[in-house]
């Protein structure tokens, strides 16, 4: 059996890596997105969090369990959506510039020109998630080391699987206003519809089954669980934590087949 060269290792990465590299730099020259990503979460949570706190307790929770403390995991999954978002809209921005034409007539194949998007784009959404992570204290989620860890893997998969979904959007789309249409009406309704914002029970059961086929509701599931490794009951009803991660795996790997798959069908 041929062993695999180190040579032919780096031609396969350099271009995935170069296309990474090129998110970091473009996201260091452009520190006002940091600011769009991490702000509008963090507003909701404070006026959500204060404003629903007295009226609201989610099911299965301890006493003295608050609202803000229940919504904290979506929070984390709206800057994952919103950093995700930001980072493939500028697809369309490569494509008017005409960059993205240059990277096409190069001798590679689109599936790593995919490849090399979706890392960077997922690299700047977990950073900035890990950020927000910071704030569990304030949220009353007393994290161990491990419970940290786990839940900034579980972080990871999410951004990777919407960023992929961000970029399925953006390689069909000619215009910004068009991905904008195209989000409001399928990427914010996953976040709504994820447990984020309020959980399956109670609902009618027809909402039930749409939040249990929606694939971002075992990320969000993931990633209480991973925050209360240790307290297991303070993460409420949702699924377990390993069908859950299989099925965040899932999300993410079909997403971004689906990306590979337009981006070989797109004419540039």
């Amino acid at each position: 059996m041929e062993r695999v060269r180190p040579k032919t290792i780096w031609r396969f990465l350099l271009p995935v890596a170069t296309l990474w590299w090129r998110e970091m730099v473009r996201f260091v020259r452009q520190r006002h997105r940091l600011l769009g990503t991490l702000g509008q979460p963090l507003l909701f949570w404070i006026l959500l969090g204060g404003g629903l706190g007295g009226s609201f307790r989610p099911p299965g929770g301890p006493e003295g369990f608050s609202y803000a403390e229940y919504v904290y995991p979506g929070m984390i999954a709206m800057v994952l959506l919103f950093t995700a978002v930001f980072a493939t809209i500028t697809i369309i921005d490569d494509r008017r510039e005409g960059f993205l034409q240059a990277v096409l007539v190069a001798p590679i194949s689109r599936s790593r020109i995919v490849c090399g998007q979706a890392l960077g784009c997922t690299t700047l959404a977990w950073l900035q998630g890990v950020l927000f992570l910071l704030l569990a204290p304030a949220a009353g989620v007393s994290l161990t080391p491990f419970a940290a860890v786990a839940s900034a893997a579980v972080m990871f998969l999410v951004a990777f699987a919407l960023t992929s979904l961000g970029l399925v959007i953006a390689w069909r789309m000619e215009t910004i206003q068009g991905f904008h249409a195209i989000m409001n009406l399928i990427l914010v309704p996953i976040w709504l519809l994820s447990g984020a914002f309020f959980p399956a029970s109670g609902v009618p059961v027809w909402l039930q089954w749409i939040m249990r086929l929606d694939p971002l509701t075992y990320g969000v599931a993931a990633l209480r669980r991973c925050l209360y490794l240790e307290n297991p009951v303070l993460a409420g009803e949702v699924p377990p934590l390993l069908p859950s991660l299989a099925l965040t795996l899932v999300f993410g790997v079909v997403a971004f087949v689906a990306a590979a798959a337009t981006a070989r069908r797109t004419a540039i």
